[in-house]
């Protein structure tokens, strides 16, 4: 055996709405019907292994080690039992977008340790059967439903049906080149979305019919005009948020609020853009402004 290492990079998700549809026995055939975008920021993952006496790992974040990485540890927890020998092994995940913010961190950080894990030590998986485990890792976690699958094909698109990698249906939409303005104020916990009775209830009164109705007119516009309704209709939108959103409003752009996070973001051309970020630069409350475009390609082993 020898030392081996590979890298891969799953970009960010923005969720605008979704419906949650995770009663199927089977976790592949749980997820979410939703609509969203991937962006050029995500989660860079590298994973170094080195022959040992026993199997050891231990996963970092941005250079600190993080014990409390649940979901990635629920992937190696699966793709270990795969190797040929015992490992010493070491990952570093690079994170180029806020962690519990409705950028979909959980799922990319679990979507490139699969890639990068499955690369590094030639499992012979192949990417969709690598993601799948990445989609296995998330559901056990409930750190979200269907962003693992949005993020593997990346792109702007809706999730028409529910399940992992390959079981899911994602439908891409032309965008014409938009560019996608966040900030990010807060962390919302997703887990906490998910078990409450409540919020689950007005997820789903609503969800389900908005992804309909984004197939059927999947401008921008639309998806943007479809996502604020959502976010107004489950009740999440905490003060400041709300003061951006109206903000922007003022400076004729339509935002929304990133499911799940205390996240304002909007898909804009330009001139919208240069005028979002204008109000955000002035009035942002010390948040942390991401200017992003749209990734095309989704999640990918890298150099």
């Amino acid at each position: 055996m020898r030392t081996v290492k590979a890298s891969a990079f799953a970009p960010g998700h923005l969720t605008g709405f979704f419906q949650i549809c995770d009663e199927d026995e089977d976790p592949l055939h749980r997820g979410a019907r939703g609509s969203g975008c991937s962006i050029n920021l995500g989660i860079r993952t590298k994973v170094v292994g080195e022959p040992a006496e026993r199997t050891s790992f231990k996963v970092r974040i941005n250079g600190r080690e993080a014990p409390d990485a649940v979901v990635s540890m629920s992937v190696l927890r699966r793709m270990i039992p795969l190797l040929d020998g015992p490992y010493s092994i070491v990952v570093d995940h690079e994170a180029q977008i806020p962690i519990g913010a409705g950028f979909g961190a959980s799922g990319g950080g679990a979507l490139s340790l699969a890639l990068a894990f499955n690369e590094a030590f030639g499992l012979g998986l192949s990417p969709l059967e690598a993601a799948r485990v990445a989609h296995l890792a998330e559901i056990e976690c409930r750190t979200g439903l269907g962003t693992v699958l949005a993020e593997f094909v990346g792109g702007f698109g809706a999730i028409v049906k529910p399940g992992g990698p390959g079981v899911g249906e994602v439908v891409k939409f032309h965008h014409g080149g938009l560019s996608v303005v966040c900030l990010h104020l807060g962390p919302i916990q997703t887990r906490e979305v998910l078990n409450d009775p409540f919020l689950r209830a007005r997820v789903n009164e609503v969800g389900g019919g908005f992804v309909d109705e984004i197939v059927r007119d999947p401008s921008p516009a639309h998806f943007m005009s479809l996502s604020r309704r959502f976010a107004e209709y489950l009740g999440l939108i905490t003060p400041r948020l709300r003061r951006i959103l109206d903000l922007a409003d003022e400076a004729g752009v339509t935002c929304t609020m990133s499911m799940l996070g205390e996240t304002a973001f909007a898909l804009v051309e330009e001139e919208e853009a240069e005028r979002l970020v204008g109000v955000l630069e002035r009035e942002g409350h010390g948040g942390e402004l991401l200017i992003a475009e749209i990734d095309e390609e989704g999640a990918r082993i890298i150099p």
